[in-house]
């Protein structure tokens, strides 16, 4: 696996052992984990879907500022790949 999506990876699982991070958000976390440790698709598909997540994620209401901060910061790291 990659080393940058190792890292992000690790980013995400910071964010689902967050207690303030609401039940939902962290469902949806766990999904782009899932999405970025898939082996059927190429790195740039996964890396797509894992930002369109994201991207939900971010829009979500209930998310902490810091939070939201954490998610956009994730996001600019799959941006780079």
């Amino acid at each position: 696996m990659d080393e940058r999506v190792h890292n992000i990876i690790e980013a995400l699982n910071e964010l689902t052992g967050d207690n303030t991070v609401p039940r939902n958000i962290k469902a949806k976390v766990g999904e782009v984990i899932n999405i970025l440790k898939g082996d059927e698709e190429d790195v740039s598909i996964r890396v797509n879907k894992a930002l369109t997540t994201i991207d939900e994620i971010s829009d979500d209401t209930n998310l902490q500022a810091y939070t939201r901060t954490q998610i956009w910061n994730i996001a600019s790291m799959l941006e780079m790949i």
